[in-house]
C-alpha cells in the first residue's frame, strides 16, 4: 500500500513537471513572437527618395525597429495588398496624393491610427476623417510663369487662367495625372460641378500644346517658349533649383511663381501621406514608425532635402520654400480629393482633356 502511495506521487508530480515545462515553452515562443513584432515593420511605399531611407535606417538606430522596405507604384501596391488580404506583411502604405490614400480605405485596406501624438503633430484637415491616413509632407499646386512674357499683375486664380486671353499660353500635365485629378476634385467641393467643368473646358481651350510629360516638363516648356505659365507642385521647382543637373537649375532659376486664389479660395494643396494596414501584424510599431516620421526632426528633414513643406506646424520649411513666402491654401480637409476623384475623372473625359 505504501509502495503504490508512493508511485502514485512520483507520477503526479511528474505530470507536474511535464505540464509547467510546457507552459514555460509556450511563454518562451510566446516572447519570441512578441519580440519578432516588436523589431520589424513593413512598409509598402510608391517614394524614391535616400532620405527616405536614411530617415528609417535612424528610426532602426533609435528603436531597434527594423524597417523593411517593398517599393511599387502606388497602384501596384494597392493591387497587391488587396491580392494578399489577411497574409499581408504590409504594416504601413506610404503613397503621394490623398486620392491615393482614399482608394486605399475604400477598397478598405487600412485601419484607424490610435496615436495621440500623431494627432497632435498633423492638422486635422491634413489626416483622413477617420484617421485611415494622414500628411506627412505637403506640397502646393502653383503657377509658374515667365517674366518676360507675363506680368505678375496677369495673374490671380486658376480659374482666370480659363479665360479667352489665356488661349495657347497654359502648360499642365495630362488628366491622368492624379495631382490634376485632385486639383478639380477640390474644385468640385469648392465650386460645385458646374463651374469646375467649365472650368476644365476652358483650361482644355487654352492649352499650348496637348498636355505631356511631368512636372518639370511643363516647366521646360514655359523656359522654351512652348507657353506662357505652367501648373505644377512646387516641390518639383525646389528640387530643379537645386539639382545636379545644370540645366534644370537653367530652367528652374528663368521662372517666377505665383500663388493663385490669395483673394479668395486659396492655393491647393495635397500631401504625400501615410495609412495604417488593416492587417498589420505590427501595429504598436507601425504606429511608433507614424509619430516619428510626424516629428519636427524628421519633419525638418523632409523640408530641407525634398523642398517639401511640413505637415508639423513647429518646423519651418526649406530656405528656397519660405523666399517665396506664406500663403493662404484651401480650406477643406483632403479626404475629400478622394471622395470627388471618380467624379473629377469623369468630367475630364467630359470636356476632352486628354
Amino acid at each position: 500500500m505504501l509502495k503504490s502511495r508512493f508511485t502514485l506521487l512520483a507520477f503526479i508530480i511528474l505530470i507536474a513537471g511535464l505540464v509547467l515545462a510546457a507552459c514555460n515553452n509556450s511563454e518562451d515562443e510566446s516572447d519570441g513572437e512578441g519580440n519578432d513584432e516588436e523589431e520589424e515593420v513593413n512598409i509598402y511605399t510608391s517614394r524614391h527618395y535616400d532620405l527616405d531611407d536614411e530617415i528609417y535606417a535612424e528610426f532602426t538606430e533609435e528603436t531597434g525597429i527594423e524597417v523593411n522596405i517593398i517599393n511599387g507604384s502606388a497602384d501596384e501596391l494597392i493591387e497587391r495588398m488587396e491580392r494578399e488580404g489577411e497574409a499581408s506583411e504590409a504594416d504601413l502604405f506610404f503613397t503621394a496624393d490623398a486620392g491615393r490614400l482614399h482608394r486605399a480605405k475604400e477598397q478598405e485596406l487600412l485601419q484607424a491610427i490610435e496615436s495621440d501624438t500623431v494627432m497632435e503633430n498633423v492638422p486635422e484637415k491634413l489626416r483622413d476623417v477617420d484617421s485611415q491616413w494622414v500628411g506627412l509632407t505637403k506640397r502646393a499646386r502653383i503657377i509658374a510663369y515667365h517674366p518676360d512674357r507675363v506680368d505678375e499683375e496677369e495673374l490671380s486664380t486658376y480659374e482666370a487662367l480659363a479665360d479667352p486671353e489665356w488661349e495657347d499660353r497654359v502648360l499642365i500635365r495630362s488628366s491622368e495625372n492624379v495631382y490634376n485629378q485632385s486639383l478639380l476634385a477640390s474644385f468640385i467641393e469648392i465650386y460645385g460641378e458646374d463651374i469646375s467643368r467649365m472650368w476644365a473646358e476652358g483650361i482644355v481651350q487654352n492649352l499650348a500644346r496637348t498636355p505631356q510629360g511631368g512636372d518639370r516638363d511643363q516647366a521646360s516648356a514655359v523656359v522654351a517658349g512652348e507657353g506662357d505659365v505652367a501648373i505644377l507642385n512646387t516641390y518639383y521647382l525646389g528640387g530643379m533649383l537645386n539639382s545636379a543637373d545644370e540645366e534644370e537649375v537653367n530652367v528652374a532659376e528663368q521662372l517666377e511663381i505665383f500663388f493663385p486664389n490669395q483673394e479668395t479660395t486659396g492655393t491647393h494643396i495635397n500631401v504625400s501621406g501615410i495609412g495604417l494596414a488593416r492587417h498589420s501584424n505590427n501595429v504598436d510599431n507601425a504606429v511608433e514608425l507614424i509619430e516619428y516620421l510626424s516629428g519636427e526632426g524628421v519633419q525638418d528633414q523632409f523640408a530641407s532635402a525634398n523642398y517639401e513643406y511640413p505637415v508639423n506646424e513647429n518646423v519651418e520649411p526649406a530656405d528656397v520654400l519660405q523666399e517665396w513666402g506664406d500663403f493662404e491654401e484651401q480650406d477643406i480637409n483632403l479626404s475629400i480629393l478622394g471622395e470627388n476623384n471618380a467624379d473629377a475623372v469623369r468630367m475630364f473625359n467630359e470636356v476632352g482633356w486628354q
